[in-house]
């Protein structure tokens, strides 16, 4: 069943080496690292050990019947599918605030609630996407390599507070 694209699952350990992912720009749109995020930005999610972005489209999640979420390109191009809205309060994802990420071509929240896969991957759980906001679609950065904010930003907000 499903799309037969890669599963995206979630593990309870927050260093484990599978769960980075490299925040860029929008398919098709040029993002300088450093750049600090917007609430309400469409971003892209590229899985850094297979090159992969986070991906949902119209097929039903094997576990739950939600939205399917998948891990889709190569070398991080994909497509249209991969781009997801970042919800959040204020103007920017700030590094320790809670995050939702809306999935801008079918609106569904990206999600986890706890249903558990068997073998091969036993224990771990299926990440998918669901039509309605609730706590299941909180996310929030646990561990990873912040980069400083550019310089350009820098003198924004230095302006702004004049």
């Amino acid at each position: 069943a499903g799309s037969g694209q890669q599963s995206v699952t979630g593990v309870a350990a927050a260093d484990d080496g599978n769960s980075y992912w490299r925040v860029r720009g929008r398919t098709a749109a040029a993002c300088e690292r450093g750049t600090p995020v917007r609430c309400g930005q469409a971003i892209r999610l590229t899985h850094l050990g297979t090159g992969r972005n986070l991906h949902s489209h119209r097929f039903t999640s094997p576990l739950s019947g939600n939205q399917e979420v998948s891990a889709f390109g190569e070398a991080g191009e994909g497509d249209y599918l991969d781009d997801w809205t970042v919800v959040c309060s204020g103007t920017y994802w700030a590094r320790d605030s809670e995050v939702r990420f809306q999935h801008t071509s079918t609106d569904v929240f990206l999600s986890v609630t706890g249903e558990q896969y068997g073998r091969p991957i036993h224990g771990q759980k299926e990440v998918h996407g669901m039509a309605t906001s609730s706590q299941n679609n909180y996310w929030k950065v646990m561990e990873g390599i912040f980069m400083q904010p550019s310089e350009v930003f820098k003198a924004e907000q230095y302006h702004a507070e004049l």
